[in-house]
């Protein structure tokens, strides 16, 4: 099975409804990627709930050790984790109320993939949420 991403007709509806992402290895680092593209979400209009169980708070929210840890409804789980990481990260994500599971870029692995299809997932898998934000919402 391989992995497809939604087209960008799919997305944009995703990215125009959701208000919750939770950001599943946020940096606190300002200089990292995730911090980057977190705040960039952020400054958006998008609430931020990260997931990193090594810190406190981030970007002015409580940070969470785990997803099914988050008492929020989530929109979408942004994943800034190794690819040998998705599929627990996966597993993690079928216990909350989310529905839509996306990779960062550079980020994907198959197995997640399949689990999160069985469990009626939308899957973005290696696509930079910042980026399709920018292309398919704020044009």
């Amino acid at each position: 099975m391989v992995c497809e991403n939604p087209t960008d007709e799919e997305l944009r509806p995703i990215l125009a409804k959701a208000k919750t992402i939770a950001v599943v290895g946020l940096s606190d680092d300002p200089e990292r990627t995730s911090n980057k593209v977190a705040t960039i979400m952020q400054n958006s209009g998008y609430r931020i709930i990260p997931v990193n169980p090594k810190v406190g708070r981030i970007l002015g929210e409580t940070s969470y050790s785990r997803l099914q840890d988050i008492p929020d409804e989530i929109d979408i789980i942004n994943v800034f984790r190794r690819p040998e990481y998705l599929p627990s990260i996966a597993e993690d994500a079928i216990e909350t109320n989310c529905k839509v599971f996306w990779a960062q870029l550079g980020i994907s692995n198959e197995d997640a993939c399949e689990l999160l299809q069985q469990h009626d997932f939308t899957v973005v898998m290696d696509k930079c949420i910042k980026v399709a934000y920018q292309q398919l919402i704020n044009i």
